[in-house]
């Protein structure tokens, strides 16, 4: 809430002092008044039971430290022990094709039958296609949003995100404060950022389709940059509209020809 506050400032604070604690920075005071207001938010949009994940504290992703500029508190809610599952983050378009859908699916339920979690942002498209296939399967799967808990997007995901929340688990990095007063042009940013948090969770990222300019691209350099693998399947290098499939695909990526290529690479 303060002036300036960014994920990025806010990493670079931290950064700067590896012993500092996120309560070194906010009197209690003020602190405590800014949870309590939280807890009341949370309440008033149906969220009764939640947890949170502080740096340095409990059971905090070590693997989050990986990212470029790594959260500090993430609110989730359902089984935080998925976390420490092997998993994959399958994403892609909001506007796929059909047969992206299908290859969506397809991932989702090989990777439930190879005991992975199933990881992508509940967004339309590709993402519900994955979360949906994993959880017809019978497997495990994680969504990471871009709204703090409580708040769809987009709302025909309501359901969905509600049942992730009760039976599997749901991460939101959102602050709930801050969220709220800010204007809709700049709570778009958080759908980016949340995507370089998702790479960090996972073992890699599964891309299927995306244009040119989609968000799934911040998290195709944030798996790169974070040490992930990053899978790119065949289908996108054969789409004349875009080129970064080759752009990536020479700073390491894997091209997916069949799906061995996956767990070849995985070991």
């Amino acid at each position: 809430m303060q002036q300036g506050a960014t994920f990025k400032s806010l990493a670079e604070k931290f950064a700067g002092d590896p012993t500092a604690l996120p309560s070194d920075f906010v009197p209690p005071l003020e602190a405590d008044a800014a949870a309590q207001r939280v807890i009341e938010k949370l309440r008033a949009a149906g969220v009764s039971q939640f947890g949170v994940r502080i740096n340095k504290a409990g059971d905090y992703p070590e693997k989050l430290r990986h990212a470029k500029y790594p959260v500090e508190l993430l609110y989730y809610q359902g089984a935080w022990e998925l976390s420490e599952m092997r998993g994959l983050a399958v994403v892609g378009s909001r506007k796929p094709s059909e047969e992206g859908v299908r290859r969506a699916a397809r991932l989702a339920k090989e990777l439930v039958n190879r005991d992975f979690a199933v990881v992508s942002g509940c967004a339309t498209g590709i993402d519900t296609a994955a979360h949906t296939a994993a959880l017809e399967a019978g497997g495990n799967t994680i969504a990471v949003i871009g709204t703090p808990l409580g708040q769809y997007y987009p709302k025909e995901n309501r359901e969905l995100q509600d049942i992730i929340a009760k039976e599997h688990l749901l991460i939101s990095q959102i602050p709930v404060l801050r969220y709220e007063v800010q204007p809709f042009q700049q709570k778009r940013h958080y759908f980016p950022e949340r995507n370089a948090t998702m790479s960090a969770l996972t073992e890699g990222t599964i891309i299927v389709e995306a244009g040119e300019t989609s968000g799934t691209l911040t998290q195709a350099r944030a798996a790169l940059y974070q040490g992930r693998k990053l899978f790119i399947l065949e289908n996108c290098f054969h789409n004349p509209e875009i080129t970064w499939p080759a752009r990536f695909e020479k700073e390491g990526a894997i091209r997916v020809r069949e799906p061995e290529d996956i767990w070849k690479a995985l070991g």
